[in-house]
């Protein structure tokens, strides 16, 4: 459940009122959208050998396509590292709802507490996921925490992108997208990073450019599949 006394001292009431009915209306849209879809998934070589393959694994992903992928992965007890600000107390509790574990923390605040919780997370055969250019941007550009993580918890990075045919693209730094009722959605999914123990830091920056590389790569192929991509602004 969320952190409701945090909530408390976090947020305005206003804020507060906003919170509980986002928590209620946004997942009953996506439920209601996200049955309508068409998914197909294909893998790399050397990627994860389908999805009964997921723990203990690292998922980075873009922060746009967060809505079909909450809908697609939903109740698999996937943790997900959320921002402590009002837009990632909105993420947390929307995907709650649909079986994920929301980690309070980002790049700027209380990053170090969750990815400690996340490594134990991980220490428990569990799988995380990180909207890796968020909360903020800049906008597919990946942050370093899943390399961090990955170094110390054994467990292998697999990015992944979630591509929608038709859908509805938001006037937001992520360029947010809501997919369309009956709408086909394309998963791509990477080969495995590894990440060994003793990576110095020369190391660490070869392994982010490789994530880099492997969101850019997915994200390219799944966008790919649709010659026509029909979106709209809101």
């Amino acid at each position: 459940m969320p952190d409701e006394l945090g909530v408390e001292s976090r947020f305005t009431l206003l804020q507060r009122l906003e919170l509980a009915l986002v928590s209620w209306v946004v997942p009953a849209i996506i439920a209601l959208i996200g049955c309508t879809l068409r998914p197909t998934i294909t893998y790399e070589d050397g990627a994860i050998d389908g999805l009964h393959d997921l723990y203990p694994g690292i998922f980075p992903f873009w922060h746009r396509c967060v809505l079909p992928a909450t809908w697609y992965f939903r109740r698999r007890r996937i943790a997900v590292l959320t921002s402590q600000s009002l837009d990632g107390e909105f993420i947390a509790r929307v995907i709650q709802r649909f079986g994920f574990v929301p980690v309070r923390g980002s790049s700027t605040r209380g990053g170090q507490r969750a990815l400690l919780e996340m490594d134990g997370m991980l220490g428990e055969r569990g799988a995380v996921a990180f909207t890796i250019d968020g909360p903020r941007g800049p906008r597919f550009v990946a942050k370093k925490g899943p390399v961090l993580l990955a170094r110390t918890s054994g467990a292998p990075i697999t990015a992944f992108y979630v591509a929608v045919q038709k859908a509805w693209v938001l006037n937001t730094w992520d360029k947010l997208v809501i997919p369309k009722p009956f709408s086909s959605i394309y998963i791509r999914v990477a080969r495995k990073i590894l990440v060994p123990a003793d990576a110095d830091d020369a190391a660490m920056e070869k392994y982010q450019i490789e994530m880099q590389a492997a969101l850019e790569r997915v994200t390219a192929y799944a966008e790919g599949q649709f010659n026509r991509i029909s979106v709209g602004s809101v």
